[in-house]
């Protein structure tokens, strides 16, 4: 899929030190064509073959590819942001990169109904013609992907690390199912593992893929709120769910409201931005209000700060709290009576609300 460069070069100057997407840009705009082999021995750089050679082997392989940013398959929108990637590699259904998508991100440790948000807002956008987009992260990023995959419908996740190694691990079975009708990209080669100031680099990528950014659950300091702040530079919407104003994973999208991130209720909220402008984006039959929790099988919890995590900031029926641990309707009753008595849930209408 690259026409008219040499990719081997092009793959060694991804492997040069001090060389991110700007200088890039700026070196194979001044070496075009082939003649970006004379950079090398002009600038007396070393290549790493044996690396190189990776790279091009893993290309090789079943479903594998290297897009170009020169190449008309590259992803128009990413071509606009300010530090395109040069080279993307892609596993998977690369012409995914060009439909519209929306991203969706989110805390790596939710409350039980924001990854039960995530799930069926996902499976909602799926169905309303959406790809969508995320980080394949643990958490909201897992949940959006899972949701996808549930309505049979189509996701990217965009990673941190080189297109051969997975991460997290556990998700290793999670990315073979995005396979099936998605794709992997990542502007990483090959060997490069999970490093910290990778994922923020992602991050530009999931946003600038995306026609907007949904945010679910984030913190304060959370690097959902970088993604967000890419969006805003790439001009691309911004959107998040609000919460409960005793839950910390709330305050990150209240932040975003504050500062105009659009407050979404309703995958409605979101399809009216773009209907009229993207004919594959469609009305799904109404907004996604499930209580039903993702894992329906959870082992029996003998602490009760362990059983704590299932009760929401908001209202958490009985019912949803039995469907979430596992436990009998006697179990959850008193470990609940416990945790009242502790002061850290009430007894409210409709169920308990977790206040520490």
């Amino acid at each position: 899929m690259i026409e008219n460069i040499d990719l081997p070069y092009w793959l060694a100057l991804l492997r040069a030190p001090n060389i991110g997407p700007v200088k890039f840009q700026e070196i194979i705009s001044s070496y075009p064509g082939h003649s970006l082999k004379n950079y090398f021995s002009q600038h007396n750089i070393t290549i790493d073959w044996p690396s190189v050679e990776k790279d091009l082997a893993w290309s090789k392989e079943p479903q594998n590819t290297i897009v170009s940013i020169n190449h008309p398959n590259y992803p128009n929108r990413l071509r606009e942001i300010s530090s395109p990637p040069p080279l993307l590699f892609v596993q998977g259904d690369a012409n995914l990169l060009n439909k519209a998508q929306i991203a969706m991100v989110g805390s790596r440790n939710p409350t039980p109904s924001g990854e039960d948000i995530a799930y069926q807002f996902s499976k909602a956008f799926a169905n309303s013609g959406l790809v969508v987009t995320s980080g394949l992260a643990l958490g909201i990023d897992a949940a959006c992907h899972e949701g996808v995959i549930s309505a049979n419908g189509e996701t990217i996740a965009v990673m941190g690390t080189g297109p051969d190694i997975i991460y997290p691990k556990r998700h290793t079975s999670l990315a073979k199912k995005i396979l099936e009708k998605g794709c992997l990209v990542t502007e990483f080669p090959t060997g490069v593992t999970p490093i910290a100031m990778n994922f923020p680099r992602r991050n530009r990528i999931i946003s600038g893929l995306s026609l907007g950014v949904l945010v679910i659950e984030a913190a304060y300091a959370s690097g959902s709120l970088v993604t967000a702040k890419y969006a805003l530079e790439q001009n691309r919407e911004v959107f998040a769910i609000p919460g409960s104003i005793h839950n910390p994973l709330s305050r990150g999208c209240h932040l975003l409201i504050k500062q105009g991130a659009k407050l979404v209720e309703t995958v409605e909220d979101v399809l009216e931005e773009w209907q009229g402008c993207h004919p594959e984006v469609h009305r799904t039959e109404g907004p996604p209000r499930s209580s039903s929790p993702l894992i329906q099988e959870v082992p029996r919890y003998a602490r009760d700060d362990e059983f704590l995590k299932f009760v929401s900031f908001d209202t958490t029926p009985v019912d949803v709290l039995i469907n979430r641990s596992g436990l009998t309707a006697e179990e959850v009753s008193s470990i609940l009576l416990v945790l009242e008595l502790d002061g850290q849930v009430k007894s409210v209408p409709g169920g308990y609300v977790r206040i520490k």
